[in-house]
């Protein structure tokens, strides 16, 4: 949504994951089932949120001068994005310039499991040795955790549907947000019996890792009406390093950015601004890192420090949304000004760096082919969108519930026609 927007979210935003009113041991809840008749209870994966949350110890994190790294937990969706579409790219790449062992040596090397559940995969048999056509349809998420090392608690709280239309020459970037309230389907493996919860809370319910995928995209699929050509899932392991690998970033900020995990004291030495779950109390003693308005360079624990933002912002996770789409973009278009993916040397060094955590599901289509169909995705065609929504307290939950006019996306979406959509519809366009 565009940044001029009037505030979306409410200061006091009740967190998925920092108020768990489930057992953590028990991925089942009762609330609205199909049986059941108590009511809905928040959907919570069991442990805290500490992608956004600020230890109570400032002691725990690292310290981040100038020149290190901020604190140890990176944040999981930019990950998932720029190593899904760097590998995209690079295999396209090699395949182009006829570096078919380069290409053969990282496809093998890219994990590949069964993430999307049967009803919401796509047709993939009957165009599995043909030329691959649009319109296309990713699944791309974070984790804090690989998906072949399943546990209690994780959650997802970045969901982006990655749409290429026919013409495979752009892409829309449709983020989805974490507290949107939709219903998730019963997931016999793990017993869930199926409710109406914040969307994220599908991927605990689903017991995390590959499972919690498969429920997220039957989710999705039955919300949107769509079906999935793949799936990507990351974890947050080397955000920062990456970005450094890619000689930082250079970003234009668009609103002023406040930090709720980076400050310093009056010497200079690092001191968290917020304390507290969801970093509820300020730290007098504490001047928080801003991003002022501007493009500016960004090494990695910058850009991790600044997409990580959302407490601070007047419309909270719609502002973090265009954050993430806009990094993305600098991230892709960087790449490709900079040449690295016309040079082998290159394509093997940015391949090493995002492979080793990136777990995909491209539904039976050979990697490399897929990446080749998508050569022709202009990095300045990409298109930021906001699913449109509202906030609204139901009990003492705050959720995110779609307007009437989401509808209309999810239809964009599921006929292909999402370029007339955005002609009507300019407030829910992100500028990236």
């Amino acid at each position: 949504m565009d940044s001029a927007a009037t505030s979306c979210e409410p200061e006091d935003e009740t967190d998925i994951a920092a108020t768990p009113e489930t057992d953590a041991a028990t991925p089942e809840v009762t609330s609205e089932t199909e049986t059941s008749t108590t009511p809905e209870t928040d959907a919570a994966a069991p442990e805290s949120d500490t992608s956004e949350v600020l230890s109570e110890d400032p002691g725990d994190e690292a310290a981040p001068p100038a020149a290190q790294a901020p604190p140890k937990r990176d944040p999981i969706w930019a990950w998932c994005l720029v190593a899904f579409g760097t590998v995209l790219m690079v295999l396209a790449s090699a395949a182009i310039l006829g570096e078919r062992i380069l290409a053969n040596r990282y496809q093998d090397s890219v994990k590949q499991e069964m993430l999307l559940a049967p009803d919401a995969r796509a047709a993939a048999e009957s165009r599995r040795h043909l030329t691959i056509t649009g319109p296309l349809n990713f699944l791309l998420l974070g984790s804090d955790a690989r998906a072949d090392d399943p546990t209690n608690g994780q959650r997802s709280d970045t969901i982006i549907v990655l749409h290429i239309p026919a013409s495979m020459d752009r892409a829309y970037l449709v983020s989805i947000p974490r507290d949107l309230r939709v219903r998730i389907p019963a997931f016999e493996p793990t017993g869930f019996r199926g409710s109406r919860e914040k969307v994220n809370a599908a991927f605990h319910y689903g017991g995390g890792g590959v499972g919690g995928v498969q429920l997220l995209s039957q989710t999705l699929s039955d919300l949107l009406g769509v079906q999935f050509d793949g799936a990507a899932i990351i974890d947050f392991e080397g955000f920062s390093s990456v970005v450094d690998q890619f000689g930082g970033v250079d970003m234009c900020v668009d609103i002023r950015t406040e930090s709720i995990h980076i400050g310093y004291d009056e010497n200079g030495k690092f001191l968290a601004p917020r304390t507290g779950s969801e970093g509820a109390y300020r730290n007098p003693a504490s001047t928080p890192k801003v991003y002022e308005p501007g493009c500016q360079h960004f090494e990695g624990w910058e850009a991790l420090d600044y997409v990580r933002q959302r407490k601070t912002l007047p419309n909270g996770d719609y502002d973090r949304q265009r954050h993430q789409q806009q990094f993305l973009h600098a991230v892709l278009a960087q790449v490709k000004e900079r040449g690295w993916m016309t040079n082998p040397l290159e394509l093997d060094r940015v391949l090493r760096a995002v492979t080793g955590s990136l777990t995909i599901d491209v539904n039976g289509l050979p990697l490399d082919e897929l990446a080749y169909a998508l050569r022709d995705v202009d990095v300045a065609a990409l298109a930021g969108v906001s699913v449109p929504s509202a906030p609204e307290m139901i009990g003492n939950t705050s959720y995110i519930i779609a307007l009437s006019e989401a509808q209309l996306l999810y239809d964009a979406l599921r006929t292909d026609t999402m370029d007339t959509w955005m002609e009507s519809n300019s407030s829910w366009i992100n500028r990236v």
